[in-house]
C-alpha cells in the first residue's frame, strides 16, 4: 500500500461516488428524522453520524482487504423510516435502530447471509447489478429533457473524451458541467454558508411494538435492498472481499451511531459500481484507492453536515444525474454482457434484470430480493425442464 498508486482518476471516482450518494438521497434522510420529531439539529446530527459511519467504514474496509469496500447508508431504510416513524419517539426509534444493527451484526457473525449468496449464480448477480443501475443510465436521457444544452454538452464531452482521454472522460464532464451550470445561472450558491455539525445524542428506548414494526422491517430492508446488490456489485466487478465480516463491521458501526441518527449502513451498491468500474482506475488492485477517497469525502461531509446539504440544493439534479448515469455505462455494459453470457442462465438473468428494474414492491420487501427469487426459481424450472428431455 503506498500513496504513489493515488491517481487523479480515484479522486474523482470517489467524489462523484458521494455526490451521487448525498443527492440521491439526502431529502430522504431529512424526510425520515422529520418523521420522528427531529430538531433540526438533530437532523444535522443524523449527517454526521451517517457520513462518518460510511467514511470510517469505507476507509478501513478497503485499507484493510486492499479492494473498494464501499459503505453507505440504507436509502431505502430511510424512505422505510419517512413513513413509519410518524408518531414514534425519537427515543424508540433510536432503539429499533439498535436492534436492527444488532441482527445485521448475527448475520455477518454466523455467515448465514454469505453463504446464501455465494450460491447464487454469477449470472444473476450480475443481472441484478445492472438493473439496479439502469435506472440512472436512463436518468441520463430524461436530464437531457429538462436540460438539453447543459446535459447535451455533457453527453458531447464524454464521447468524445472517450475517443481521446478516456481515463479522464468523468473528470471532464464533471467540469465542463459545473463550468456550463455557472455560466447558465443555475449554480446558487448564495444560500450556502460553512458550519460544522454537532452530534446530538438520543438515549434508546425499548417498545416492543415499534421494535416489531421499525427495526425488524428496517433489518430486512436494509439487507435485501441494500446489501444484496452490494454484494452483488463486489462478485459481479470481480472482487473477492469476505463479506460476513464487511457486514459485521457495518452492524457494529450502525449500533455505535445509532443514538446520534445512524439508523443503518451496509453495503453500497450504486456508488460502490462508481468505484469499481474501470473509470475508477485501469488497474482493478489499485480502485480501492476510490473507495479510501470516497471514505474520506464522507468523513468531511458528515463533519460538514447542513452545509453540504446546502451545496448539493445549489447544484441542477440535472447536473448530478447526468454524471452519475454517464460515469455507470460502463459497469451496466460489463454488466449485461456477463449475465446474457452463458445461454443455460440467458433466460433466468433476463428476468432478474427486469424484475430488479422494475422497482416492484412486494409485502414492503423491495425488488432486489424478488429478483433472486425469481431469477433462481426460473433457473430451477428451466434446469429442471431440460434434464428431465
Amino acid at each position: 500500500m503506498s500513496l504513489k498508486q493515488l491517481r487523479l482518476e480515484h479522486i474523482v471516482a470517489g467524489f462523484v461516488a458521494v455526490l451521487v450518494g448525498y443527492a440521491s438521497s439526502a431529502a430522504i434522510i431529512f424526510q425520515a428524522a422529520h418523521a420522528a420529531g427531529a430538531t433540526q439539529a438533530q437532523m444535522s446530527s443524523w449527517l454526521w453520524a451517517l457520513g462518518l459511519g460510511a467514511g470510517l467504514t469505507s476507509i478501513g474496509l478497503s485499507l484493510y482487504y486492499r479492494s473498494p469496500v464501499l459503505t453507505a447508508w440504507s436509502t431505502p431504510g430511510a424512505a422505510l423510516l419517512a413513513t413509519s416513524l410518524t408518531g414514534v419517539s425519537l427515543s424508540d426509534a433510536t432503539g429499533a435502530f439498535m436492534v436492527a444493527a444488532l441482527l445485521i451484526i448475527i448475520s455477518g457473525a454466523t455467515g448465514w447471509f454469505e453463504r446464501v449468496m455465494s450460491r447464487i449464480p454469477l449470472a444473476l448477480a450480475a443481472a441484478l447489478l445492472a438493473g439496479v443501475l439502469v435506472r440512472f443510465g436512463l436518468d441520463t436521457f430524461t436530464s437531457l429533457q429538462a436540460q438539453p444544452l447543459l446535459v447535451g454538452v455533457m453527453l458531447l464531452t464524454y464521447l468524445l473524451a472517450k475517443r481521446w482521454l478516456a481515463r479522464y472522460a468523468i473528470v471532464l464532464v464533471l467540469s465542463v458541467g459545473i463550468g456550463l451550470a455557472y455560466y447558465l445561472g443555475l449554480l446558487h450558491l448564495d444560500q450556502v454558508s460553512f458550519g460544522w455539525t454537532k452530534p446530538e445524542f438520543v438515549m434508546p428506548t425499548w417498545n416492543l411494538a415499534v421494535i416489531l414494526s421499525v427495526g425488524i422491517p428496517l433489518f430486512i430492508v436494509t439487507m435485501t435492498s441494500q446489501n444484496m446488490p452490494g454484494i452483488a456489485a463486489i462478485r459481479a466487478s470481480g472482487y473477492h472481499t469476505p463479506i460476513s465480516p464487511t457486514l459485521t463491521w457495518t452492524g457494529i458501526a450502525t449500533l455505535v451511531l445509532a443514538p446520534f441518527g445512524g439508523f443503518a449502513l451496509n453495503l453500497a451498491a450504486i456508488t460502490a459500481a462508481i468505484c469499481m468500474s474501470k473509470e475508477a482506475g485501469e488497474n482493478p488492485d489499485n480502485r480501492y484507492w476510490s473507495a479510501v477517497v470516497a471514505g474520506i469525502f464522507y468523513c468531511i461531509n458528515g463533519l460538514l453536515g447542513a452545509t453540504v446539504i446546502a451545496l448539493l440544493i445549489a447544484l441542477p439534479k440535472e447536473l448530478v444525474m447526468a454524471v452519475a448515469g454517464l460515469a455507470l455505462l460502463g459497469t451496466i455494459s460489463n454488466s449485461l454482457t456477463m449475465a446474457l453470457k452463458e445461454e443455460s442462465h440467458r433466460e433466468a438473468a433476463l428476468i432478474t434484470f427486469l424484475v430488479t428494474a422494475s422497482g416492484m414492491s412486494l409485502w414492503g420487501v423491495g425488488s432486489a430480493f424478488w429478483a433472486l427469487v425469481a431469477g433462481v426459481l426460473a433457473l430451477a424450472i428451466t434446469r429442471f425442464s431440460v434434464q428431465k428431455s
